[in-house]
């Protein structure tokens, strides 16, 4: 008897041994094949647009954790860069993650010099990138050549003049327009003038007065002065928050009665009484009704404790724009996520129903937001 415990001993020693070795053999081939796909997120975490590339940042994290980690046949890993707002910092940071980290495809960045920087490297070495918030037409398109392995999720400048036109015809019913922009931000605020005056030409209303003013002017009173006296329905006002303050308040004094019209960089925390009762075009409002809208700020407050900026919003829009590409052409291949993008048809996104035109730009509507009270409160979203 005790003979035979000794033989058991041993035999069953033997087999548990096998069936742990065999275990791990079993593991390690599937670690081996396990197919990963790498996401590279560029953006301003530290500098002067710290704060937004910190809300960028989390709904990119956001989106990726939605996702499961997985999309498709992928396991999803991702790697973060902080570009300073910085254009070679951010050549560099899409430098380092193409070569060294051997990432699939980026997200990013914020401001137009940065993901300029970003799709010039990009492009080059075919890699496919989504933007959140730059704007400007040749982050896609370049003296009339299309990058073809970039891509956003935001509007360019120019169908905010458009949808600002269309509102002030059809909404407003104004019947006369007048202009007054920075001319020497050629991009934005004379893109969005240009673009207005056209749509709003176009719309059967007529445009009173085209002017202009320099970026470091202050005193706004000969074009106000012209516009006061040919009273307009809108006065259409295309630039920065900080600067618009100073001339809508200007207007005001002198007697300017028109309704303020503007773009998306009048987005703020707060508004001077210059504006109110003002209107502005946008990319996302938080107090738009439909379920993705209500879904996706629930979600942002419950894991951050704050409500999403535009930013954000347009940042989790592009991060599950790629996604879904991925997972359509279920492949870690740039020229078939390039491809997907490329395809992609009435998309539910935060920032509106996306499909992409032939240069990468969203065909999408746009929020127009009134000035209430010193805040934001969502008026009705508009169908370029």
């Amino acid at each position: 008897m005790f003979k035979d415990r000794l033989f058991v001993l041993p035999a069953i020693f033997l087999l548990s041994a096998a069936l742990f070795l065999t275990g791990c053999g079993s593991k390690e081939p599937d670690k081996q094949n396990e197919k990963v796909i790498k996401i590279g997120f560029i953006g301003p975490l530290t500098g002067d647009m710290k704060t937004f590339g910190e809300s960028t940042r989390n709904a990119f994290d956001l989106a990726v954790e939605q996702s499961g980690g997985k999309i498709g046949d992928y396991t999803i890993e991702t790697v973060i860069m902080d570009d300073h707002n910085d254009a070679a910092e951010a050549a560099n940071s899409a430098t380092k993650l193409i070569a060294e980290d051997k990432i699939n495809a980026i997200v990013g960045s914020l401001s137009h010099r940065t993901t300029y920087a970003i799709s010039q490297v990009a492009n080059g070495n075919k890699i496919v990138m989504i933007a959140g918030s730059a704007t400007n037409p040749v982050i896609t398109v370049e003296n009339g050549v299309r990058k073809d392995f970039v891509f956003r999720a935001c509007y360019i400048d120019p169908l905010q003049g458009t949808i600002a036109a269309k509102f002030a015809s059809n909404n407003l019913k104004a019947k006369t327009a007048a202009v007054l922009y920075n001319r020497e931000d050629s991009y934005y605020s004379a893109g969005l003038a240009a673009a207005f005056r056209e749509a709003f030409a176009i719309s059967g209303g007529k445009i009173l007065a085209f002017d202009s003013y320099l970026q470091n002017d202050a005193d706004y009173s000969v074009a106000l002065n012209n516009i006061s006296r040919l009273k307009p329905d809108v006065l259409y006002l295309p630039d920065q928050y900080q600067k618009v303050r100073l001339i809508a308040k200007q207007a005001r004094e002198k007697k300017v009665n028109a309704i303020f019209i503007g773009g998306d960089d009048w987005d703020s925390a707060e508004y001077d009484s210059s504006l109110e009762g003002g209107y502005f075009t946008n990319h996302f409002s938080t107090g738009d009704p439909r379920p993705e809208v209500k879904k996706w700020v629930d979600d942002y407050r419950y894991k951050y404790g704050l409500d999403p900026d535009v930013r954000a919003a347009l940042c989790y829009d592009a991060t599950n724009l790629l996604l879904n590409a991925i997972k359509v052409s279920n492949s870690g291949e740039a020229a078939a996520i390039k491809e997907s993008l490329q395809a992609t048809r009435d998309f539910p996104a935060v920032s509106g129903t996306i499909s992409f035109d032939r240069d990468g730009n969203p065909i999408k509507p746009a929020a127009v937001i009134q000035v209430k009270e010193g805040k934001q409160v969502y008026v009705t979203t508009i169908t370029p």
